[in-house]
Protein backbone atom coordinates (compact mmCIF):
# COMPACT_ATOMS: atom_id res chain seq x y z
CA UNK A 1 0.00 0.00 0.00
CA UNK A 2 1.33 3.40 -0.80
CA UNK A 3 2.39 4.91 2.49
CA UNK A 4 1.73 8.63 1.75
CA UNK A 5 -1.93 7.95 0.90
CA UNK A 6 -2.43 5.81 3.98
CA UNK A 7 -0.65 8.31 6.25
CA UNK A 8 -2.76 11.19 4.91
CA UNK A 9 -5.92 9.17 5.56
CA UNK A 10 -4.78 8.41 9.10
CA UNK A 11 -3.99 12.06 9.87
CA UNK A 12 -7.51 13.11 8.90
CA UNK A 13 -9.12 10.52 11.18
CA UNK A 14 -10.33 12.56 14.18
CA UNK A 15 -10.35 9.73 16.71
CA UNK A 16 -8.38 8.75 19.77
CA UNK A 17 -7.14 5.44 18.40
CA UNK A 18 -5.76 2.85 20.79
CA UNK A 19 -4.06 -0.47 20.20
CA UNK A 20 -5.32 -3.48 22.13
CA UNK A 21 -4.10 -7.05 22.43
CA UNK A 22 -7.46 -8.21 23.77
CA UNK A 23 -10.22 -5.67 23.03
CA UNK A 24 -12.35 -6.65 20.06
CA UNK A 25 -15.74 -5.26 19.13
CA UNK A 26 -18.53 -7.82 19.19
CA UNK A 27 -20.40 -5.96 16.46
CA UNK A 28 -20.46 -2.72 14.51
CA UNK A 29 -22.96 -1.07 16.88
CA UNK A 30 -20.51 -1.49 19.78
CA UNK A 31 -17.72 0.05 17.70
CA UNK A 32 -20.02 2.91 16.60
CA UNK A 33 -20.74 3.78 20.25
CA UNK A 34 -17.01 4.21 20.87
CA UNK A 35 -16.56 6.25 17.70
CA UNK A 36 -19.39 8.57 18.78
CA UNK A 37 -17.21 9.28 21.82
CA UNK A 38 -14.20 9.96 19.50
CA UNK A 39 -12.53 6.70 20.52
CA UNK A 40 -11.58 3.52 18.65
CA UNK A 41 -9.88 0.32 19.75
CA UNK A 42 -7.84 -1.40 17.04
CA UNK A 43 -7.37 -5.07 17.78
CA UNK A 44 -4.03 -6.84 17.43
CA UNK A 45 -6.00 -9.73 15.97
CA UNK A 46 -6.18 -7.77 12.72
CA UNK A 47 -2.41 -7.43 12.37
CA UNK A 48 -0.95 -9.80 9.87
CA UNK A 49 2.82 -9.82 9.69
CA UNK A 50 3.21 -12.96 7.58
CA UNK A 51 4.02 -10.91 4.50
CA UNK A 52 6.79 -9.00 6.24
CA UNK A 53 4.92 -5.70 6.29
CA UNK A 54 5.33 -3.27 9.12
CA UNK A 55 2.38 -3.88 11.49
CA UNK A 56 1.89 -0.13 11.93
CA UNK A 57 0.39 -0.07 8.42
CA UNK A 58 -2.21 -2.63 9.52
CA UNK A 59 -2.99 -0.49 12.57
CA UNK A 60 -3.39 2.64 10.48
CA UNK A 61 -5.45 0.93 7.78
CA UNK A 62 -7.76 -0.67 10.34
CA UNK A 63 -8.41 2.68 12.01
CA UNK A 64 -9.18 4.39 8.69
CA UNK A 65 -11.36 1.51 7.52
CA UNK A 66 -13.30 1.23 10.80
CA UNK A 67 -14.10 4.92 10.63
CA UNK A 68 -15.48 4.33 7.13
CA UNK A 69 -17.68 1.58 8.60
CA UNK A 70 -19.09 4.26 10.89
CA UNK A 71 -19.45 6.92 8.18
CA UNK A 72 -21.32 4.49 5.91
CA UNK A 73 -23.30 2.97 8.81
CA UNK A 74 -22.14 -0.45 7.60
CA UNK A 75 -21.97 -3.55 9.76
CA UNK A 76 -19.48 -6.43 9.45
CA UNK A 77 -21.59 -8.49 7.03
CA UNK A 78 -20.38 -9.05 3.47
CA UNK A 79 -22.71 -6.27 2.30
CA UNK A 80 -21.34 -3.97 4.99
CA UNK A 81 -17.75 -4.74 4.05
CA UNK A 82 -18.47 -4.02 0.39
CA UNK A 83 -20.15 -0.70 1.24
CA UNK A 84 -17.22 0.27 3.45
CA UNK A 85 -14.72 -0.81 0.79
CA UNK A 86 -16.44 1.42 -1.76
CA UNK A 87 -16.21 4.43 0.56
CA UNK A 88 -12.51 3.86 1.24
CA UNK A 89 -11.67 3.00 -2.38
CA UNK A 90 -13.24 6.23 -3.66
CA UNK A 91 -10.45 8.13 -1.92
CA UNK A 92 -7.64 5.80 -3.02
CA UNK A 93 -5.07 7.39 -5.28
CA UNK A 94 -4.52 4.38 -7.54
CA UNK A 95 -6.11 1.19 -8.79
CA UNK A 96 -3.40 -0.83 -7.01
CA UNK A 97 -4.43 0.66 -3.67
CA UNK A 98 -8.07 -0.14 -4.45
CA UNK A 99 -7.12 -3.75 -5.19
CA UNK A 100 -5.20 -4.11 -1.94
CA UNK A 101 -8.09 -2.62 0.04
CA UNK A 102 -10.52 -5.01 -1.67
CA UNK A 103 -8.30 -7.98 -0.94
CA UNK A 104 -7.92 -7.06 2.73
CA UNK A 105 -11.44 -5.81 3.45
CA UNK A 106 -13.73 -7.98 1.30
CA UNK A 107 -11.92 -11.10 0.09
CA UNK A 108 -10.16 -11.86 3.35
CA UNK A 109 -13.32 -11.72 5.53
CA UNK A 110 -15.17 -13.78 2.92
CA UNK A 111 -12.43 -16.43 3.08
CA UNK A 112 -12.65 -16.37 6.87
CA UNK A 113 -16.39 -17.05 6.72
CA UNK A 114 -15.91 -19.82 4.15
CA UNK A 115 -13.00 -21.60 5.87
CA UNK A 116 -13.91 -20.80 9.47
CA UNK A 117 -10.44 -19.43 10.25
CA UNK A 118 -8.20 -16.62 9.02
CA UNK A 119 -6.81 -17.39 5.58
CA UNK A 120 -3.11 -17.51 4.85
CA UNK A 121 -1.97 -14.07 3.71
CA UNK A 122 -1.17 -13.55 0.11
CA UNK A 123 -1.36 -10.80 -2.44
CA UNK A 124 -4.49 -11.52 -4.45
CA UNK A 125 -3.86 -8.95 -7.16
CA UNK A 126 -0.45 -8.48 -8.80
Amino acid sequence: MQVPWLWDEFQTTPLNIEFSWCKRYANAAEMFEDIKQSHLWVSAENYDTLMGLNPIYSFIFQAVYDRDHYLTDSDFSLEGEIATYKATARRATSLNIQKIIYSESVLRPAAYVYFGHPPISKIVFP
